[in-house]
């Protein structure tokens, strides 16, 4: 909607505004054609008319309101929500008031400008309603719940935080469910959760830090020297700053702010760079461990205003993303060939080793520790490695030479096997949604020949065993390849 925003505002008031600038010029021919036309002539009112007067100081409010209209990535209960609606209600409210005096023309314009202002406040309420932003809030609850419990609520408490892998490994759980959730391209939805996204990495990022620092002994004893004391004495206060930074970026804290707790890091900075070491190597170096720390706090402090740069949570213009789009083009070229000469019994094209170079070049793409990039080079390299397991099993069944005495049961698997490749070819190629009757039909297939699998009794035979399991795990792979392609997840 807001691609085209302005462009709907210009068709409503460019052309009253525009015609009024000729109303009172016209030879005799005009006006005899005026006059036994005279509703066809119509002429539009002059700019100066207080109806077109008031509809274009509408029109430019409508101007100044849309771009936040349109990026306003919040609830209904929001301060900005609620100023937003309370202003676009009035201007509502000041189209109706309008006096028309009846003329056609006049009434038109105010139905149009109406329409526009009533078009802004349902995308604002659609965009807060959505129930992917339900979904966004309902993770970003759950991620402030855990971190309130397990680290905020204890060190208000004066007890110690529960920082472990445990609680990291939750948040991440969180993280990846929240890259999974849809936001239909939507601006105000994608910087909805991008700002979600940036808040929970940034606070996985302080917990592991300090994770790291709970499994370190200090260097030196407090005794060694008057500086390493004084430097102990900071780290208690670090760690009481990161508790507060979680706090922050979880929406947990209702009386600091960013800026004074970045006042108190710089003053722990100055603090630490006045200590005299006394050229002692290893204090100094202690030093500057905690500096760093400190460091790594400021740098996340900046994320206050993250997520209001279009292009940090447009990702789409992401030159990561942009990069692993560019791979995924040429892996898509790749498939098609790889298709079209299997149909034609050609495998000696296969281009294995490109698809290799491929997964390194994907291995290099820098993710800058976004959750949605990297789970979009994920799929990329999954997609590579479908094609490389894909021709894999199609040289393997082409160079199988099965002998009098083989195993039955083995070569129950290698059937099966081969009913796999010609699946995967079709997983390969499907370009659907999971509704389609193929999709179906593919699932529904690949489940049959699991059960097939399920059914093949090896009898002892630890070859038959190993095939079969190997088996299995091939055509879950096909399953989960088919569910990510028709997943419709975007980044």
């Amino acid at each position: 909607m807001c691609a085209n925003v302005f462009g709907v505002l210009k068709s409503l008031f460019g052309k009253p505004f525009d015609g009024g600038k000729r109303m009172d010029h016209g030879g005799p021919q005009q006006q005899q054609q005026q006059q036994q036309h005279p509703m066809e002539q119509q002429q539009p009112y002059h700019p100066q008319h207080p109806a077109m007067m008031r509809l274009y100081e509408v029109h430019k409010e409508v101007t100044s309101l849309g771009p936040q209209v349109c990026t306003f990535s919040g609830l209904q209960h929001d301060r900005d929500y609620k100023r937003l609606e309370r202003e676009l209600t009035r201007l509502l409210l000041d189209v109706d008031q309008v006096d028309t005096e009846g003329k056609p023309e006049l009434q038109g314009a105010r139905k149009r400008a109406a329409q526009e202002v009533e078009g802004l406040l349902r995308y604002l309420e659609e965009n807060a309603t959505h129930p992917s932003r339900a979904a966004i809030e309902e993770l970003s609850n759950e991620a402030r719940q855990l971190v309130d419990d397990r680290v905020v609520a204890p060190q208000r408490s004066g007890g110690v935080a529960e920082i472990n892998d445990e609680l990291v490994d939750a948040l991440q759980v969180i993280v990846l469910r929240l890259t999974q959730v849809k936001t239909e391209g939507r601006v105000p939805l994608r910087k909805a959760r991008y700002r979600a996204l940036t808040r929970m990495c940034a606070v996985q990022d302080v917990i592991e830090s300090r994770t790291e620092q709970q499994t370190l002994s200090l260097p030196l004893p407090g005794d060694t020297h008057e500086a390493v004391y004084r430097i102990n004495q900071v780290m208690v206060k670090v760690s009481v700053a990161c508790g507060q930074l979680v706090a922050l970026l979880m929406g947990l804290s209702g009386r600091d702010s960013c800026a004074h707790l970045s006042r108190i890091l710089t003053e722990m900075e100055v603090e630490l760079d006045a200590l005299d070491v006394s050229g002692n190597a290893a204090i100094r170096n202690y030093r500057k461990q905690v500096v760093e720390e400190i460091n790594g706090l400021l740098k996340h402090l900046e994320l206050e205003g993250e997520g209001e740069d279009t292009r940090r949570y447009d990702l789409g213009q992401n030159n990561s993303i942009r990069e692993i789009e560019a791979v995924r083009a040429h892996v898509s070229h790749l498939r098609e060939g790889v298709l079209r000469h299997c149909v034609m019994g050609d495998l000696s094209s296969g281009p294995k080793a490109e698809l290799q170079s491929l997964l390194i070049h994907l291995d290099q793409v820098d993710t800058a520790k976004n959750p949605c990039i990297r789970e979009a080079r994920r799929r990329a390299v999954v997609e590579v490695q479908a094609i490389i397991t894909f021709l894999d099993l199609r040289e393997a069944l082409a160079r199988r030479q099965p002998g009098p005495s083989e195993h039955p049961a083995h070569r129950a698997v290698w059937l099966v096997l081969g009913s796999l490749s010609d699946l995967q070819a079709q997983a390969l190629s499907f370009d659907g949604k999971r509704v389609d009757k193929s999709y179906i039909l593919l699932e529904e297939l690949l489940t049959k020949q699991l059960l097939t699998l399920d059914a093949v009794d090896p009898q002892g035979d630890e070859t038959t065993k190993m095939a079969r399991k190997q088996a299995v795990k091939f055509a879950q792979n096909i399953l989960n390849y088919l569910d990510m392609k028709t997943d419709e997840w975007e980044y």
